[in-house]
């Protein structure tokens, strides 16, 4: 079992960090630079207390060969994610569309305050993969895809911060 937490310095306040994490169009251009042949919401609920958004995405897909195999050309996956507005967290469940009872894809993003109109994204992942000989294979590249995914997300994140302050 891999599991991993990432930091990311943010140009912006804890409140515009959620703005633009709920921005679904925001959400699905980072989706769209990462390779992402798919990624929609399917379902986006607002209480007082939750919002919930449910995803349906296929992934660029860079895995080793027995890998590739071993998942199907079809793979992709539909992320459940729900964000307490009481705690401020983040907490999501992905479920592979194959597979399904093997691999095991979960994790929270939160931000704290940073001061001076910036915050710390702190993003933890767990990534399972019970498959006999290649189970690590595809945690490390589960690592890899997270850590690459949410790097670039704040760079895109940060870029919009810059455009929302200038204008």
């Amino acid at each position: 079992m891999a599991t991993f937490t990432m930091r990311h310095d943010l140009d912006c306040t804890p409140e515009r960090f959620w703005e633009l994490f709920f921005d679904n169009e925001l959400q699905k251009r980072i989706f769209a630079d990462l390779g992402f042949p798919k990624w929609e919401v399917v379902e986006m609920k607002e209480t007082e207390a939750e919002v919930v958004r449910i995803v349906r995405a296929i992934p660029k897909l860079d895995a080793p060969g027995p890998v590739a195999k071993l998942l199907g050309s079809g793979f992709g996956y539909t992320e459940e994610g729900r964000f307490d507005r009481a705690t401020k967290v983040y907490r999501f469940a992905i479920k592979p569309s194959t597979l399904a009872d093997k691999l095991k894809n979960e994790g929270s993003v939160k931000v704290e305050p940073a001061g001076d109109g910036k915050c710390t994204r702190i993003v933890e992942i767990v990534a399972e993969a019970k498959i006999f000989g290649v189970g690590g294979m595809i945690e490390k590249m589960t690592e890899k895809s997270h850590r690459d995914g949410w790097e670039k997300s704040a760079r895109v994140f940060n870029d919009e911060a810059k455009k929302s302050a200038a204008g």
